[in-house]
């Protein structure tokens, strides 16, 4: 008999249970529940005045952060110029961060509004910055339906978070 290897990512558990919590109603909202939290507990990498940036704790490759607004709004159209304003100066920001501290490759940028696109919180707006490399995508999504992450979320959050004097 051919022995079967295991490939474990106890991390999706976590997942699970969110997706668990949010089918049944229990589940808060994420960006709102996380603003006010410790930011190395919560993967904040930056606050703005209108706005901040977190790591995806479930993320498609390391260095995947999501740009929020405080405030709770469903959509783009409920932002104002001066969110979006800053929302982008930060996915700037973090575009060269990411691009001289990880040597990645391309980027990913993207929001998905409502559940049909495929928006996991779509009651509040939130844009993804995935950095890419050459080479980033192999079998295992396909055939074993895991993403490989080779970085944790505390390196990743060391590498990234913005000190207090930078902008």
């Amino acid at each position: 008999m051919k022995k079967r290897n295991n490939l474990w990512a106890p991390w999706r558990m976590a997942y699970i249970e969110s997706m668990e919590k949010e089918l049944s109603g229990e589940k808060g909202c994420i960006f709102c529940d996380k603003k006010n939290a410790d930011d190395k507990t919560a993967f904040i990498v930056a606050k703005g005045e209108l706005s901040y940036a977190m790591l995806n704790i479930f993320p498609y490759n390391n260095g995947h952060l999501l740009f929020a607004p405080y405030d709770h709004l469903a959509d783009t159209d409920d932002l104002s110029e001066r969110h979006l304003a800053e929302i982008f100066d930060m996915i700037s920001g973090f575009k060269k961060k990411i691009k001289e501290k990880m040597k990645c490759d391309g980027f990913n940028l993207g929001v998905n509004l409502g559940r049909v696109s495929g928006a996991g919180v779509e009651d509040h707006v939130h844009f993804h910055l995935v950095p890419r490399w050459n080479g980033d995508t192999n079998f295992m999504p396909i055939l074993a339906d895991a993403k490989v992450v080779p970085q944790s979320l505390e390196r990743t959050w060391e590498m990234l978070k913005e000190k207090k004097n930078q902008k």
